[in-house]
């Protein structure tokens, strides 16, 4: 299983998963279709689904694009009604499917997570060269823990001392802070879900989303890697993952 990330946080999101067959899941498309279209070499045919957890234009961006071009998004259907493609015939709605959706060999469990948007998801995705993999974004907090973890993409997009030192500062205004706080998740919180979690069978961390002026992410990824003893990544533009399977390298 390669993972690739496109483009990770505020200015868009989407990653790609493909399988040593050449099928490929994307999460979130949040980016230029023309960006998805080059990193897969203009062959959309190998593009199974899309899995879309909400609404907000940094991930959701070229959802209508995606649908025309012929590749099913999964999502809310919350979010297929905000986007205005509830009814077209490429959408799939994890409500009417019991909040589980299958692209070719992969199986997406869609829960709730806790955001300012239209009914947003948090996903477990499933393939047998992945294993378990936790997508989990654009949420202050998760109220669940997840047996049986082999991969996991998480949110880190903030430090609380950075947000408190940038409003004492007079940098940032409270209203900001208190916005960022209330729909996303900070490094603490990340922590605290890892360790709650078993990552006795995980084999990589991905740090997604984080903030471009409230983390620093080299001491992001050293903190987490230090933490879980696992081998941990800023999730970057071009970040390319060749073993992100369900066994170590």
């Amino acid at each position: 299983m390669r993972l690739t990330v496109i483009n990770s946080g505020s200015s868009g999101n989407c990653y790609l998963l493909e399988s040593s067959t050449g099928e490929i899941l994307m999460v979130e498309c949040g980016v230029r279709f023309q960006q998805v279209l080059q990193a897969v070499g203009f062959k959309v045919n190998k593009i199974v689904g899309c899995a879309l957890t909400h609404n907000h234009k940094d991930h959701s961006k070229a959802v209508h694009e995606v649908l025309s071009s012929g590749i099913k998004v999964a999502a809310s259907d919350g979010t297929l009604n905000a986007e205005g493609v509830r009814v077209h015939h490429n959408a799939v709605s994890f409500n009417s499917n019991r909040n589980m959706v299958c692209f070719g060999e992969f199986s997406i469990k869609a829960f709730d997570v806790n955001h300012d948007a239209a009914e947003p998801l948090g996903f477990l995705i499933r393939h047998k060269e992945l294993g378990t993999m936790l997508f989990l974004t654009d949420t202050y907090y998760c109220q669940y823990t997840f047996p049986g973890l082999t991969n996991i993409m998480i949110e880190a997009n903030y430090c609380e001392q950075i947000l408190r030192d940038k409003v004492a500062a007079g940098v940032s205004p409270k209203f900001l802070r208190d916005r960022v706080i209330q729909s996303h998740m900070s490094l603490r919180t990340c922590k605290e879900l890892l360790q709650a979690n078993d990552l006795s069978k995980v084999n990589n961390i991905v740090l997604i989303h984080l903030s471009d002026s409230n983390s620093h992410a080299g001491r992001f990824e050293k903190e987490v890697q230090e933490m879980t003893g696992k081998k941990t990544y800023v999730a970057i533009p071009g970040l390319v993952i060749e073993n992100f399977g369900s066994v170590p390298f």
